[in-house]
């Protein structure tokens, strides 16, 4: 110890004895005083160790490391008033050290230290027994102890105390305890509001600034707000923020109101008392500007007032919007991001919308987007989001204050918040053709590639996703998105967790498989199987799942029969469909130019339909490459329909799909069938005389019992040899059964405009259906009949129309 410190020990009194005096340099003789019998000693060793302790950090762990902390929390309860005193200041003067502040978690001094807190306890003592408790109960153990120790009634009890010191301290513990729930409901519940809103009107600063912390936290609690409002809290933080002297503190008084009017009954007494109006003047730049730290406050406070519809009303009647449109130029990044947050929130309200376009507030806010504060840029941004959504007029605002390319940029910006708020904007004017178009001569479809392999949050992929969905219904962004990559990460969005993800996606992909390059590429890449995964299970299955697997296997017809086995009368085919089989679900459907590639197997051969002039697509980067010429020999009288293979290339511009040569037998049966079909009036007759073409074309009729004989198998066998591969052009065939000669009718029937489905059954049966009105009864009077679904037969009897469901359209669908 710096100085001596001079003792006095006296001997039990068997006989008189004179006091002695003693005098200690050394803090480890003064640590053994604390084990004397005598109160005397004991006082004076503990007031010495306090003010050694007060001297520095390297004194508190000095003592703590010669042990002087057991004693000194055994004697906090000692009998004697002095040594309690000097006891309970040496350790509230240690406590603040981390590490003795561990020691006495450990010696469980909490309880005794609670003690101290009673009212015949001296001042002092109640000033040292809260700085202990400061310190202490920052931590939570040490806060549970103190509550299950019934110290919050004698800490609340405190708080009216006259000693500012003991005031503080108080305050500090209270400060610590409402960071957790319980403990604010238990401070409201036992009365600890009013004398907390006495406190703010203190003399002292700093216990100003702790109370309304205190209520800041306090007021987040239901029930404290109730017991805030009896004691009309409100009207007492609403005069202190009136009071211009305070301006200091007005900040952390707003927070507490902004807490307060999260429920509808403190708004109504906040507008009651003219709360609302003051909080609107704080915003209001005439005719004196609040200090910016109060107009931020005040922005946010509108801000967390304006989340339910009838307090927008409210905010809107007194006119909000105009004093929020000052902000948005106001004087510091802070203040206008506040304002940026308001005017999002309020922005909600459709009246509101009006308000600002008609207060110029869009023009202002997308300047704002090219601001170097990233958190104004997030706050901007949200603002335009939201007053765009459901605002056309908004929309078209935002695209004449220049906002479009901005918006643009922003996707490949790495903020997510960012790319959130800019895909929603952009989303909402993409509603319109005009303003989709403008935002697509910037970019945007190529820009969204980037946010859909990048993207880190649920928010930012739903608002990406559902941007795309927007802006794919043009042909020419589908093709942008696809070439940037895009496909390949929206389709991964299929096997997202997140239930409005892969929604999202869904509706993406729905849009994107409108035509059929994109179509086919989307199958290539696995949609079509993550989408049979997804329909199949009841619990991932959305309203978009089903309508996207049906657009995708609508623009994609092959894969459609493949899949499901049928093409309905509306299913039009064109050159490059083709029958690769059926396949079991969840097996990937493989592309014309995969088959295409594949070496001679055993599997029955893909038929195609081309009466394409030449190539018709770019075909992908591996398969860029000239073709040489083959010519197909044929036999008998289909020698003169051979095709020639052609070695055009594609032209750079065209996005169509890849296609083998012209089939030319199969161009001539289709101006045969043009000719002959056509000049025909009678529905029947057009699908008779088209009947009997495809029947010729394949073999003619062929006998039931005698199909055996007919050596079909064998034909395409040498077909795919001569060829040397598995896709066979259906012009080509000579020899055909019911899969071969329904698909070809089917190919002929949608090139002459006649209408007819294609159905698969089992073992390489298929067959078309038609509709066709029903046969007048012999003598009957003409009147119109109702129309009949048949079975064209186009195997056995060629140009017979066996009526759906009797014994012979049965017997035709089966082995």
């Amino acid at each position: 110890m710096g100085k001596k410190v001079k003792k006095e020990i006296e001997t039990p009194r068997k006989e008189p004895f004179e006091p002695l005096p003693f005098e200690s340099k050394t803090p480890a003789t003064v640590v053994l005083m604390l084990s004397s019998p005598e109160e005397d000693v004991l006082a004076k060793a503990c007031y010495a160790i306090y003010k050694f302790a007060e001297k520095g950090e390297e004194n508190k762990l000095s003592l703590l490391g010669l042990g002087a902390l057991p004693p000194l929390c055994q004697h906090i309860n000692h009998e004697d008033k002095r040594v309690r005193r000097n006891a309970i200041m040496a350790v509230g003067m240690m406590a603040a050290n981390v590490d003795v502040k561990i020691a006495l978690k450990k010696l469980d001094v909490i309880p005794s230290v609670i003690e101290k807190l009673l009212p015949e306890e001296e001042t002092v003592v109640h000033e040292f027994a809260t700085l202990c408790l400061s310190t202490l109960s920052v931590d939570f153990v040490c806060k549970v102890q103190i509550t299950e120790n019934k110290g919050l009634p004698s800490l609340i009890r405190l708080l009216s105390g006259p000693d500012p010191d003991v005031t503080k301290n108080t305050l500090e513990i209270a400060l610590n305890l409402v960071q957790d729930h319980p403990n604010r409901a238990a401070l409201g519940e036992l009365g600890g509001v009013p004398p907390l809103l006495a406190l703010v009107r203190s003399e002292f600063p700093v216990i100003q600034l702790l109370a309304l912390r205190i209520l800041e936290r306090l007021t987040l609690d239901r029930d404290a707000r109730a017991a805030f409002r009896e004691v009309q809290g409100f009207e007492k933080i609403m005069d202190f923020i009136n009071d211009k002297d305070l301006s200091d503190l007005h900040v952390e008084a707003l927070r507490v109101v902004s807490n307060c009017v999260a429920d509808r009954e403190s708004l109504l007494l906040v507008h009651q008392t003219g709360g609302l109006s003051r909080l609107i003047q704080l915003v209001a730049l005439s005719p004196a500007p609040a200090l910016p730290e109060v107009q931020t406050s005040a922005a946010t406070c509108i801000a967390m007032v304006a989340r339910s519809s009838e307090n927008r009303k409210l905010l809107h009647a007194h006119d909000v919007e105009t004093a929020l449109v000052g902000l948005l130029s106001a004087e510091g990044d802070g203040v206008r991001t506040a304002a940026c947050h308001a005017v999002a929130t309020m922005s909600i309200h459709l009246v509101s919308k009006d308000t600002f376009r008609e207060l110029e507030a869009l023009h202002v806010v997308v300047q704002l987007l090219s601001h170097s504060c990233v958190e104004l840029r997030q706050a901007a941004v949200q603002a335009l989001s939201s007053l765009t959504h459901d605002s056309q007029l908004n929309a078209a605002a935002v695209e004449e204050a220049a906002g479009v390319e901005v918006l643009v940029q922003m996707l490949s910006e790495g903020s997510s918040t960012l790319v959130s708020h800019a895909a929603a904007t952009l989303a909402n004017m993409a509603d319109q053709e005009p303003l989709r178009c403008r935002i697509l001569t910037h970019g945007a479809a190529a820009a969204l590639v980037g946010p859909l392999q990048s993207a880190t949050t649920t928010d930012s992929l739903l608002q990406v996703t559902r941007c795309l969905a927007a802006l794919a219904c043009e042909p020419h962004a589908r093709k942008e998105f696809r070439k940037a990559g895009g496909l390949p990460p929206l389709v991964r969005l299929l096997s997202s967790r997140h239930k409005e993800v892969r929604s999202n996606a869904c509706w993406a992909i729905s849009v994107c498989a409108n035509e059929e390059a994109t179509s086919v590429e989307l199958c290539k890449l696995g949609a079509l199987e993550s989408l049979q995964e997804i329909n199949e299970s009841p619990n991932r299955r959305n309203r978009f799942s089903e309508v996207a697997m049906f657009r995708l296997l609508a623009s994609n017809l092959s894969v459609k029969y493949c899949v499901t086995g049928r093409l309905a009368s509306t299913d039009i085919t064109t050159d490059g469909f083709y029958d690769a089989g059926p396949v079991r679900p969840g097996d990937k459907v493989m592309t014309l130019e995969e088959l295409s590639k594949q070496h001679v197997n055993r599997r029955r051969p893909v038929l195609v339909a081309n009466a394409a002039a030449k190539l018709q697509a770019q075909p992908s980067e591996e398969t860029r490459t000239s073709r040489g010429k083959s010519r197909d020999q044929k036999e008998g009288d289909k020698q003169q329909r051979d095709g020639d293979e052609s070695n055009d290339q594609p032209e750079p511009a065209l996005e169509k799909l890849w296609l083998p040569p012209c089939d030319t037998a199969f161009q001539k049966l289709v101006t045969e069938a043009t000719k002959s079909v056509l000049i025909l009036c009678d529905p029947r007759e057009q699908y008779v005389t088209l009947a009997r073409l495809v029947s010729e074309a394949l073999g003619g009729a062929v006998e039931t019992d005698r199909l055996h004989e007919f050596h079909w198998e064998l034909h395409l066998s040498e077909l795919k040899f001569r060829r040397r591969s598995n896709v066979v052009p259906i012009g080509s065939v000579c020899k055909g059964i019911y899969c071969h000669r329904a698909m070809l009718f089917k190919c002929l029937a949608d090139r002459v405009g006649v209408s007819c489905s294609l159905v698969r059954g089992e073992y390489n049966r298929a067959w078309n259906e038609v509709l066709l009105p029903g046969e007048t009864q012999p003598g009957a009077p003409p009147r119109p009949q109702p129309r009949s679904l048949y079975v064209v037969d186009l195997m056995h009897q060629p140009g017979s129309m066996l009526r759906a469901n009797t014994p012979a359209a049965i017997q035709y669908q089966s082995i």
